[in-house]
């Protein structure tokens, strides 16, 4: 039977405030699962604190609302325990950036095949309106009554000198681009980084209307595998480029440690393979 968008909604409705960009990232995240026709039992999505966390609760999958700043790190012990099944992590700037951002290049460096959306409005959204990693200098916050005082991380750059093997950024009011890019993102074999911008409704650090005036997508000649040229752009701060900025294709952990098992299994027992049973039997 064709599968529907239906099948992507859980029965729990999204509670964000009106008018959030997350609405948006929600619908997109959904329609490209659809349009990829991946079956929702065959979907993970494993989400940190925060207004963005609550996004497993929203889609019909096998989903967990992690602890904070964890989402990466609960993703990659889910792929490696099925690394049949679709992977999504999901979070949001604090999350992703403050107590959970050294989990990031660690990722990178296995290269797990798992998808991460970074949705970045600049501010913490859910506990109140404090300063963010993000956050511009200057910004007054319930934090910092007279304006941020900390530089802001450039997050694409990280992610590419940490060696992520997809990397791209999305506008959260360009769906069908957003859409277009979390299909490529999912479907790319290793990590992948989706860097999605979007307002606060409530907590406005992102002006909507400057939104639509700073993003511009990438040239169309831009070359994603050369990773110089991708920081040069992710450096831009007028326009603010969209699109897929790097990707490359190299063995993932799953494809490494494949390797080394059957390495190590031609090694021992003529090829036979070690239970458990026999390993722990070998240290009695």
């Amino acid at each position: 039977m064709k599968r529907t968008l239906q099948d992507y909604k859980s029965a729990i409705a999204p509670i964000w405030c009106a008018g959030c960009g997350d609405y948006g990232v929600l619908q997109s995240l959904q329609k490209a699962l659809l349009e990829l026709d991946i079956p929702p039992e065959e979907i993970i999505s494993i989400s940190g604190i925060g207004c963005s966390g609550r996004i497993s609760h929203f889609i019909n999958s096998y989903s967990l609302h992690g602890t904070h700043g964890r989402a990466v790190p609960t993703a990659i012990g889910a792929k490696t325990a099925r690394p049949d099944l679709t992977v999504l992590a999901l979070g949001g700037d604090g999350d992703g950036l403050g107590i959970g951002g050294g989990h990031i290049p660690h990722a990178a460096r296995k290269n797990i095949d798992i998808t991460y959306l970074l949705i970045d409005n600049r501010i913490y959204g859910l506990t109140k309106g404090q300063t963010s990693p993000t956050s511009p200098l200057g910004q007054k916050t319930k934090t910092a009554p007279f304006g941020a005082y900390e530089d802001p991380m450039e997050p694409l750059p990280i992610f590419l000198s940490y060696g992520v093997s997809f990397v791209a950024r999305a506008s959260g009011l360009n769906a069908k681009e957003m859409q277009q890019i979390m299909k490529e993102a999912i479907a790319h074999k290793g990590m992948s980084i989706v860097y999605i911008q979007t307002p606060c409704k409530t907590f406005p650090v992102i002006d909507p209307k400057a939104i639509k005036e700073l993003f511009q997508p990438l040239p169309e000649d831009h070359p994603r595998d050369n990773k110089m040229k991708a920081i040069e752009l992710a450096f831009s701060q007028k326009p603010l480029y969209t699109g897929v900025f790097y990707q490359e294709q190299r063995p993932t952990l799953e494809d490494r440690l494949q390797t080394i098992m059957q390495t190590a299994s031609k090694k021992n027992e003529g090829g036979k393979a070690y239970s458990v049973e026999q390993i722990l039997k070998s240290y009695a």
